[in-house]
């Protein structure tokens, strides 16, 4: 009994059961790809990716090159003469009128060229031949007392291959006949002009019909990238062409005083390979040099050298800056990548169009947040002072 009445039996208290240990965590398949080597995996899988959807259309390209190229070819050309096309219907011309009128003063200009360098150069192209493969030979002569080895299969290996490309069909009858001769060519020719047509009528409409699906943001993005892809493209034609004409006359009035011969030929050279960068205006000025090496001496080739030098440090410090003002600001880095690339994949038409392709796609970073603001990966993070 107790205080409050009949005592009841009470069973004693046990000891708390130890709780059972807390599961850890599990390793599931969200959390495998969460840590630093899923997040190394998933950056390897999404490059991956993009190179496959890169190498797809990129065979994709290398099948179509009989439209491909054409198409490039008239864009570019079609952004050189726009100022001219935009400059008729502004003093009133008619649409039709001024495109009818920019594509057959073109044309003209393109003929005449093919028809200068086809009479300039084909009746002379088997001695300028010969004339350079002499010159190596000539060349191979004078380094034999160098004091580092230099083997005579080297150099025979390297007159045979300056010989076969000189006297080649697709460099000699070929490229300065005209290719004309070809199928391939001539449908090109035909897709190309009849492109470059339609480029210069309805540039804008077309380029508005591709930016339907955008609006907004997005919509002025595509506006400021044609724009500036235009200017690229046309900034760098018209550029270059200037800057070859002024090539080949100084080189040429040069070659002339020191009494090198096929003038000429070399001249036109001059002119076409300025088209390359980088390389092609030191092209030809070997060439130059080995054709007065082997009908002057060596002081001639010496001072052809010198005047090639010349020209090309008046040209890239003095005449690009001027002529080319901004219409392509790459590094020389990346000028010599793109031009490996477009040789690689599409010969001499890929070494001309790699490098305004190139600029274009960089002016478009530069303008693909704002006018004068580029994409965020291509920002100034922080003072880079190196």
């Amino acid at each position: 009994m107790g205080w409050f009445g009949t005592r009841r039996d009470v069973a004693p208290s046990r000891p708390p059961a130890a709780s059972a240990p807390a599961p850890g965590p599990q390793r599931t398949a969200g959390t495998l790809w969460s840590d630093g080597f899923g997040r190394v995996g998933t950056r390897a899988l999404q490059t991956l990716a993009v190179l496959a959807v890169l190498a797809v259309g990129v065979l994709a390209v290398m099948e179509l090159t009989l439209v491909v190229i054409p198409v490039l070819i008239a864009l570019v050309l079609a952004a050189a003469i726009s100022p001219l096309v935009s400059g008729l219907r502004r003093r009133g011309v008619p649409s039709m009128l001024a495109t009818w009128i920019a594509l057959l003063t073109l044309v003209g200009l393109l003929s005449l060229v093919v028809w200068a360098v086809v009479r300039a150069v084909i009746n002379q192209w088997e001695e300028l031949a010969e004339s350079a493969s002499e010159g190596l030979a000539e060349l191979q002569t004078l380094i034999s007392g160098l004091p580092f080895e230099i083997t005579d299969e080297q150099i025979g290996e390297a007159q045979e291959a300056l010989q076969g490309a000189l006297a080649s069909d697709a460099v000699g009858a070929g490229a300065l006949a005209g290719l004309s001769a070809t199928a391939n060519f001539v449908t090109g020719f035909f897709i190309m002009v009849v492109v470059l047509f339609f480029f210069l009528k309805d540039g804008p409409k077309i380029w508005e019909f591709l930016l339907r699906p955008f609006e907004g943001e997005r919509y002025a993005r595509g506006q400021r990238v044609g724009a500036k892809t235009v200017q690229t493209l046309g900034g760098y034609v018209r550029g270059t062409a200037i800057v070859a004409a002024v090539d080949a006359i100084g080189i040429g009035i040069g070659l002339a005083i020191v009494g090198v011969p096929l003038v000429i030929p070399l001249a036109v050279l001059t002119f076409l390979l300025a088209f390359i960068p980088l390389v092609g205006a030191t092209l030809a000025g070997i060439l130059a040099a080995l054709v007065a090496l082997v009908s002057l001496g060596p002081i001639e080739a010496l001072i052809v050298l010198a005047i090639v030098v010349g020209v090309n440090q008046l040209e890239g410090d003095l005449l690009q800056p001027i002529v080319m003002g901004r219409s392509l600001r790459l590094h020389p880095l990346m000028i010599l990548v793109a031009l490996t690339a477009g040789t690689v994949l599409a010969g001499i038409t890929g070494a001309v169009l790699a490098v305004p392709i190139a600029a274009s796609l960089w002016g478009a970073v530069q303008v693909w947040d704002g006018p004068d603001t580029p994409a965020r990966f291509a920002r100034k993070k922080r003072p880079e002072t190196v």
